[in-house]
């Protein structure tokens, strides 16, 4: 589907960017093509060095021992995705950028968003990974072949409303780029809208008053993106600790500043606890 103001709203790149498909007859070209396409999904749109391509992974796909899945999956748990993704961005711009990626579209609702933290929380970044590509959503869309590209806003069946406006936070803007070129950077888009379930504004990226800016009443931006996170503490819940150095408790409280929650959250995934829940407190 070709969305018909898909140039007032600045997602024409997209517009035409799928049915991007390994056939069993495809030539060397061919492949290199798919490679391509694979490393702008997965990365975001940012470009890639040649040292930092995964010449090993490369080799198997265009041997035909990998599908597009797998190729896509060996990427995705890369260190490479996972210095540009995880180790210097908030847990929940984490989340939102792995269904753009790896499902093409942003979270619907605060159900998706929570379900993903805890897998990441509990079992891990692979497991997480591996939540998007083994899911019957990632396998009835895209299968074994076909690259993954983003849909979001062609209402596609059992897809909320919602998505429409979300997705367009999440693709605009940086010529949608992931985290480089975004004025954010590596704090949520989507995090305040999507725990309120509520819509965000969609405007032309070219109309006037649309560039990033503090709206008073609910710190959400003219671009749908929370503006007040950087001055706020959050409330920590830690449970599940087993460092023999550490007191055996159920749980533990700290209060965080936001410019520290990820690094916290990295030290307590260390000594081998858990995050039970985080909330703003100011």
């Amino acid at each position: 589907m070709t969305l018909a103001n898909a140039a007032y709203l600045g997602i024409e790149r997209f517009s035409l960017d799928r049915n991007k498909e390994n056939w069993s007859n495809a030539t060397e070209n061919d492949k290199a093509a798919l490679i391509r396409a694979v490393y702008r999904q997965v990365l975001g749109n940012q470009y890639v060095m040649s040292s930092e391509r995964l010449e090993g992974p490369e080799s198997l796909f265009k041997r035909g021992y990998l599908s597009v899945r797998e190729f896509v999956r060996q990427v995705a748990k890369s260190g490479l995705y996972k210095a540009k993704f995880f180790e210097s961005t908030n847990p929940y711009r984490f989340i939102e950028l792995n269904f753009k990626h790896l499902l093409g579209r942003a979270p619907q609702n605060k159900a998706e968003m929570l379900h993903h933290f805890t897998i990441l929380q509990e079992q891990g970044y692979d497991a997480e990974i591996d939540s998007y590509l083994d899911s019957a959503e990632y396998q009835n869309r895209f299968g074994e072949e076909v690259v993954p590209y983003i849909h979001g806003w062609d209402y596609s069946a059992g897809q909320q409303g919602l998505q429409f406006s979300y997705i367009l936070q999440l693709t605009r803007g940086g010529a949608g780029a992931s985290v480089r070129g975004d004025l954010l950077k590596n704090q949520s888009r989507l995090n305040p809208a999507v725990h309120s379930e509520s819509p965000l504004p969609v405007v032309s990226p070219n109309a006037k008053g649309s560039a990033f800016r503090k709206v008073a009443s609910d710190g959400v931006t003219r671009q749908g993106v929370g503006a007040g996170e950087e001055g706020r503490t959050f409330r920590v819940e830690i449970t599940g600790f087993n460092n023999y150095r550490l007191h055996k408790r159920s749980n533990r409280v700290r209060f965080i500043p936001f410019n520290k929650l990820l690094e916290y959250q990295q030290q307590i995934q260390r000594e081998g606890g858990r995050i039970a829940s985080i909330t703003p407190i100011n």
